[in-house]
């Protein structure tokens, strides 16, 4: 399981990359979300799969889950929620204003292919 993990953290990592590096700012928007989620099922991952019981100590228990990654997840998740929304709020207003989304032209430039 952890192997299929790591694939789809490395896949996830490389298309936020990928679109982060693009003109486009809605594509940059959305590679910063893939990288968010790429970081929540890494530190899933790290937290490990193999505790078979809930995150619930009690007298003789001994397998339990790690309640830590989970609790770093909701908080990340959260975080890059409201990042993602500040993001779209200020694209919107960059679009109203400038009318063009490429960020060769939101730069001054006016060099553009």
């Amino acid at each position: 399981m952890e192997i299929l993990m790591s694939v789809i953290i490395g896949f996830l990592f490389m298309a936020a990359v990928y679109l982060i590096l693009s003109r486009s700012l809605i594509r940059v928007i959305i590679g910063t979300g893939l990288l968010s989620h790429g970081a929540h099922l890494l530190i899933l991952t790290m937290g490990g799969f193999s505790g078979s019981a809930p995150p619930v100590l009690a007298d003789g228990v001994t397998d339990f889950v790690d309640p830590l990654p989970q609790a770093l997840i909701l908080t990340a998740i959260v975080i890059s929620f409201g990042v993602t929304a500040v993001f779209l709020v200020m694209a919107y207003r960059a679009y109203q204003e400038l009318e063009t989304d490429n960020m060769t032209l939101l730069k001054g430039n006016d060099e553009h292919d």
